[in-house]
């Protein structure tokens, strides 16, 4: 029996234009940031540089700080990361290498913007200490796994994540002079050495 009823519609696909709209928005705000912290913009100006109408802003987002937290949540998802290839040195300075490319970006500069902000916002400081202490979480479980594997001898592994990625905040944010792979390797040489030579 032939079937007389109407063909049904193309299921509409996760995502598309809503989705694309959501990242303009959430990358507006975060490049809004990183120009003046939280307190130097307000919903038209993101909507202008989204290139989107204020109610779509608004509809999403009905409390600021949930758009400013969200937005520096999805800007640094993924941006940095550590290998384990056995080679601890060389996992080290790639990571710090990711991170001062990180941070030298227009992302990277929203989250340092953030940073320096955040003691004056409560409602976003629970953002950016989750977001470095995910980096420093990354870098923790490596050096855990060296000492396990004799890399290196038992060690604080937030210190040593502290003393490596410290001064690569320090080099992007003061931009004295550019943050480098001689610069990471150095920075990785003397922590390694200090750890293996207190412990000897």
């Amino acid at each position: 029996m032939a079937n007389d009823s109407p063909p049904r519609p193309a299921a509409r696909r996760p995502g598309g234009r809503t989705a694309r709209v959501r990242e303009r928005i959430l990358a507006a705000t975060a490049e809004l940031v990183a120009r003046h912290g939280f307190a130097g913009f307000g919903y038209e100006d993101v909507a202008e540089l989204a290139g989107v109408h204020k109610t779509s802003v608004y509809r999403n987002w009905p409390d600021r700080d949930a758009l400013v937290s969200e937005a520096l949540l999805w800007n640094v998802e993924g941006m940095v990361s550590i290998a384990d290839t056995g080679d601890l040195r060389r996992d080290l300075v790639d990571f710090l290498i990711a991170l001062g490319e990180s941070l030298n970006s227009p992302r990277g500069r929203a989250l340092l913007q953030a940073a320096r902000s955040a003691q004056e916002n409560p409602a976003t400081r629970g953002t950016v200490n989750a977001i470095f202490q995910q980096r420093t979480d990354l870098v923790m479980r490596r050096v855990d796994s060296a000492v396990v594997r004799g890399e290196l001898p038992p060690v604080d592994s937030y210190l040593v994540t502290q003393m490596l990625s410290g001064p690569a905040y320090s080099y992007v944010d003061q931009r004295v002079r550019p943050f480098t792979r001689t610069e990471a390797e150095r920075i990785t040489d003397v922590v390694l050495a200090g750890i293996r030579h207190t412990a000897s």
